[in-house]
């Protein structure tokens, strides 16, 4: 059949309209140059802001989260001095002196041949006074701050001050060496420096037996100008000391931080006896003062002492008594890296040659045994002889000595001693639980 659709019965197509794309213009290379910068620009910028932030954010999250930046650290070391030898010797006499004349009578001679004026004198002084000027500025002022409570309950603050000597500067901090009462029961301590500067310290360690304790000042709380003019003072050798040598008292000799004071060494007491060990005992005719701090100096400017008031004696009551630095240089090691020395608790001499040859068994004679220590609690008593330590045989006191360092607070140490009976000698054995300084 025809088709009778007409023309609008046809389907009609759908119109397309015109479609464009906009193209952009292709950029320019002043364009791109200025996009490049304002980009670093904006980096920069950003990097800027972050460190800002981290700096000033850092210190509050490391004091109330309690985060420390993790370091290495270098243990401090202090070299020992061997008492059998002296840094200096005694000048050999000529045989021509010997054979004419006393050397003494020689040097009486010269003294009345020179012309001594005051410039002399002067320049000598001058020359401690030299000396003491630059070991004063390793001196610092340190604050033992403790709150107490009035009478109405109202809190207090007691300060009492006490010269310190700086005697290391390692891993980023200053280590002083005070006296103990400076931080015994100090609710916080203050060091001041000879610029005014003034910072928190730290108890590193104490030794009540000696009086010395180590405090540390972190050096990132001073300045760059301070931490060159600080310097620490050498610890010298206290061994090759000699009677009538010229010493130099620094830290507080005159009762207060920053004095100082010059006299000679009057007397040496050698093999003297301490907790655990041997020591020398320096006498001098200066003035000082135990309780402030004061440490003697030799002319080379190391400290070869530090005052006491436990070894005066009836008839040296005037003189000043120093504990001679090299008998103590093992335990403020230990101290200066925070670790407590080993206490055993006695007080003894070794067995000499003539003792043993009237019987006596070689080995460590206990003198004394000091109350509620490790030897006294364990059953050690006087007269008893150690022969034995940890398996190691011990016949002289360095025996003694090197073998109790070597130990360490809390360790169980056996420990033979030989106990004079009616008939012979018994042999007991201990076990010694070594404590702490």
């Amino acid at each position: 059949m025809p088709d009778k659709s007409g023309p609008d019965d046809k389907k009609t197509e759908p119109r397309r309209f015109i479609s464009e794309k906009i193209v952009k213009q292709p950029r320019t290379k002043r364009e791109i140059m200025r996009r490049a910068i304002a980009l670093l620009l904006t980096a920069a910028l950003f990097g800027i802001v972050a460190a800002v932030t981290f700096v000033v954010s850092r210190p509050v999250a490391e004091k109330y989260l309690g985060k420390e930046t993790t370091r290495e650290t270098t243990p401090v070391t202090i070299p020992k001095d061997d008492p059998d030898t002296t840094a200096a010797e005694e000048p050999e006499t000529t045989q021509a002196a010997t054979e004419s004349e006393p050397i003494e009578d020689l040097l009486e001679s010269a003294m009345k041949k020179y012309p001594f004026s005051i410039d002399d004198l002067n320049t000598l002084y001058g020359n401690l006074r030299a000396v003491s000027l630059k070991a004063d500025k390793g001196i610092v002022t340190v604050h033992s701050v403790k709150t107490q409570t009035d009478w109405f309950n109202n809190p207090v603050e007691n300060s009492g001050l006490f010269a310190g000597a700086v005697i290391s500067s390692a891993n980023e901090e200053l280590l002083v060496l005070t006296p103990e009462g400076a931080v015994e029961e100090a609710d916080s301590i203050r060091v001041a420096f000879s610029d005014g500067t003034e910072v928190q310290g730290t108890i590193r360690q104490t030794d009540k037996l000696s009086g010395m304790a180590i405090v540390s000042v972190p050096t990132a709380e001073l300045g760059r100008a301070l931490l060159e003019e600080v310097k620490a003072i050498e610890l010298g050798n206290s061994y090759s000391v000699k009677q009538g040598d010229l010493v130099i008292a620094i830290g507080g000799p005159a009762g207060m931080v920053h004095s100082t004071g010059y006299g000679a060494v009057s007397y040496i007491a050698k093999n003297v006896q301490m907790t655990d060990g041997m020591t020398r005992i320096i006498y001098s005719d200066l003035k000082s003062n135990a309780g402030t701090g004061t440490f003697l100096m030799n002319t080379a400017g190391q400290i070869i002492g530090w005052v006491t008031d436990e070894y005066k004696s009836e008839g040296s009551e005037d003189m000043t008594v120093a504990m001679a630095i090299s008998d103590y240089k093992s335990i403020l090691e230990k101290m200066s890296n925070g670790n407590a020395f080993p206490y055993f608790g006695i007080k003894g001499q070794e067995v000499s040659a003539i003792m043993n040859e009237s019987g006596m068994p070689l080995g460590v004679y206990v003198v004394d045994v000091n109350a509620d220590s490790p030897a006294y609690n364990a059953g050690i008593q006087c007269g008893d002889i150690i022969t034995v330590m940890g398996g190691e045989s011990i016949v002289t006191m360095k025996d003694f000595q090197v073998k109790l360092e070597a130990a360490t607070p809390g360790e169980v140490l056996p420990v033979t001693v030989l106990r004079s009976g009616r008939d012979e000698y018994k042999e007991i054995e201990y076990q010694i639980t070594i404590g702490a300084r």
